[in-house]
């Protein structure tokens, strides 16, 4: 399995790199292809040391790609038969793969379906493709046509065929390539001998190439990847808004101006349980009210709060941590947690979140903030220690 991830990017600069619900492109690709139970190998192949770091941390080989493969101009096949060459038992291979970081939206069950297209259907070499109804125009001259400057690509515009009545037509995402390796060397081009498409879901098909596709990928990934909760093995620390997040989001205020909220003890069982699992946990508030610091020495945690910037503040937290963002869990519940959200690998958002919060988190509680949300995530981590406690 071989990821081209090249440094430059005139599209989306340092596009590979990029987070997509706070993991970078390429750590997207790797973790798909890790996942694929056909897989047996995955380098990426880049010429960009800070892609090389994100790859290696994701669990991925790194071949480093000479300057002369390295530019706009030069071809992904090139980039996989470097990588054949260059580790050991490259020879030896019977299929390669090539996967693209640009879509974002890849699943290992892609990835398995080219590599069954050619080891087990036969083909040469196969590729991932979506369902395709749209009517293809192109400009040009017509050559006298019904209709003048454009004309019809797949269809006839004079006697257009209804969608049942027209063969069926697929799109070529870009995601994923399976080649048989001596192919792929004879030829030098992915697509060869008896060549395979393997159908995959249209709403996931998504290629970045500009910043436009990145706020669609990122708008699309809750919704596309809301199918699980996360578990211990998928974060190395939990961050925690306070108001709205550890409270109800009220705010009681006496005659002489104190302010007073209230907040579940079971959140500060749940992060007692996640302290001693080993899971460092942090608060961070833009409010500069002292009840903050209070919470935060009530469950010996530490806390950053009157905070401008939360982002800037977690960023720094996880460089003097030691704790890459994307293995960052972090519950939120209204707008000025949307940077951080970009920012972590679980954006988690309460159930009475702001509703343009919901939709950018990738996991949302069924719990109001205030009641017990914490507890809940708290429960997804550690499991059945926390369940009906």
């Amino acid at each position: 399995m071989v990821i081209p991830a090249r440094g430059g990017s005139k599209g989306v600069p340092g596009k590979n790199l990029t987070p997509v619900a706070g993991v970078p492109l390429v750590a997207r690709a790797v973790a798909a292809c890790l996942a694929a139970s056909r897989v047996t190998r995955v380098a990426v192949s880049t010429d960009d040391g800070g892609i090389a770091a994100a790859a290696r941390h994701a669990g991925a080989e790194v071949v480093v790609r000479p300057a002369e493969i390295s530019g706009d101009l030069a071809s992904s096949e090139a980039a996989v038969l470097h990588v054949m060459d260059s580790l050991d038992g490259g020879g030896d291979v019977e299929v390669v793969l090539l996967v693209q970081c640009t879509s974002p939206f890849l699943t290992a069950s892609d990835v398995d379906g080219v590599v069954a297209a050619v080891l087990d259907g036969g083909a040469d070499s196969a590729f991932t493709a979506a369902p395709f109804h749209s009517f293809i125009w192109r400009q040009g001259d017509t050559d006298g046509g019904p209709i003048k400057g454009v004309h019809g690509v797949n269809h006839d515009a004079a006697h257009r065929a209804m969608r049942q009545q027209r063969p069926k037509e697929f799109l070529e995402t870009g995601a994923a390539y399976a080649m048989r390796a001596s192919g792929l060397r004879e030829h030098g081009h992915r697509f060869f001998g008896r060549v395979a498409l393997v159908p995959t879901d249209p709403a996931r098909t998504l290629e970045i190439d500009d910043p436009s596709d990145l706020l669609r990928a990122r708008a699309l990934s809750p919704l596309l990847e809301r199918g699980r909760t996360p578990a211990q093995d998928d974060v190395d620390a939990v961050v925690l808004d306070f108001d709205g997040t550890q409270t109800d989001d009220r705010v009681l205020i006496d005659a002489d101006g104190r302010e007073v909220v209230a907040v579940h003890r079971g959140d500060g069982l749940a992060v007692a349980a996640m302290r001693r699992a080993g899971l460092p946990v942090l608060i961070l508030s833009t409010e500069t009210n002292p009840v903050v610091a209070a919470r935060a020495r009530k469950l010996k945690v530490p806390v950053l709060h009157g905070i401008d910037r939360k982002d800037i503040a977690l960023k720094r937290w996880c460089e003097e941590e030691g704790i890459a963002p994307e293995r960052v869990l972090y519950v939120g519940n209204d707008v000025n947690d949307l940077p951080c959200f970009d920012l972590v690998g679980w954006p988690v958002a309460v159930a009475d979140a702001h509703e343009v919060v919901r939709a950018a988190a990738r996991a949302v509680t069924g719990t109001r903030g205030g009641y017990g949300a914490i507890r809940e995530i708290a429960a997804w981590l550690l499991g059945s220690t926390l369940e009906g406690n």
